[in-house]
């Protein structure tokens, strides 16, 4: 059974930067895809940034391009979700996700992952 530990959430003030991480234990991590999703209260849960096993694939939603990087460390069975330029609406429980296979088709969604994290919070003030 996968297990996921998330790290690194807090509050930053708007256009500051915050780096998350995520642990993962329990099978082979560079087979599987891993994903970083956020839901904010009253919304759905979104997939921000994905990364295939490989490294060589990756995903970000339209709204973070630019400004967030996904990355991953197979030595470290770690995902890194590096965010920059932070903006209000960036607030929400982040939750890393790891995936069923080591890609998905078109875009990442929850389905397309079967093990989730405890979340951690990131608050960004105005």
């Amino acid at each position: 059974q996968v297990q996921l530990v998330e790290s690194g959430g807090g509050l930053v003030q708007a256009g500051g930067s915050l780096r998350i991480s995520c642990v993962a234990s329990g099978r082979t991590f560079s087979s599987y895809a891993m994903g970083w999703f956020r839901q904010a209260p009253g919304k759905e849960r979104e997939c921000v940034a994905a990364i295939s096993g490989s490294g060589g694939r990756t995903y970000y939603a339209s709204s973070v391009k630019g400004r967030f990087s996904i990355s991953k460390d197979n030595a470290k069975n770690t995902v890194y979700l590096q965010m920059n330029s932070l903006k209000p609406e960036d607030t929400a429980v982040y939750y890393c996700a790891s995936g069923v296979k080591g890609n998905w088709n078109i875009v990442p969604v929850p389905a397309d992952f079967g093990s989730w994290g405890q979340g951690t919070q990131v608050t960004v003030s105005s």
